[in-house]
């Protein structure tokens, strides 16, 4: 294809070595370079289970396409960062941190009576989608959350 595979190499070891610089908690921010990359502040959000930051901040390089397709959020002091998963999974053991959303999902696409658009929904949807539309997705709770926010309590 016309790339020397030696700068392929290379530059996807500067990119991992960059994924795990930021994932420090010690740099609190980087000034004018929170504009354009993603720095360890933007990161603590990506990892965060808070409401407020919930599918917030994918980028690993460059925080401008957040930026441009609105899931960019800047790490505020008023809600510190919590690490984690929400919901909270039941346990820790590997198994379940590896498979524990892909067993939801099997359980999902198991249940007695779906159509076929259904079980397609299930696995394109956002988790929380429900075809009985008892479920909650990331958008419905940060919809609460808001409210909440805006109305004092």
């Amino acid at each position: 294809m016309g790339f020397n595979p030696w700068h392929i190499m290379v530059v996807y070891a500067i990119g991992q070595v960059y994924g795990t610089w930021v994932h420090t908690q010690t740099v609190k921010s980087l000034g004018i370079l929170e504009y354009f990359l993603v720095t360890p502040s933007h990161h603590r959000v990506h990892h965060a289970c808070n409401i407020k930051y919930l599918d917030r901040n994918m980028g690993m390089c460059l925080i401008v396409w957040d930026k441009i397709f609105g899931t960019f959020e800047k790490e505020d002091p008023q809600t510190p960062v919590k690490f984690g998963i929400y919901p909270k999974m039941p346990d820790n053991k590997p198994d379940t941190v590896l498979f524990y959303e892909w067993r939801k999902i099997w359980k999902d696409l198991r249940q007695p009576g779906l159509k076929l658009s259904d079980k397609i929904n299930y696995i394109f949807n956002a988790p929380g989608w429900r075809h009985d539309g008892n479920g909650k997705t990331v958008k419905q709770y940060q919809k609460n959350y808001g409210q909440k926010n805006t109305s004092g309590k």
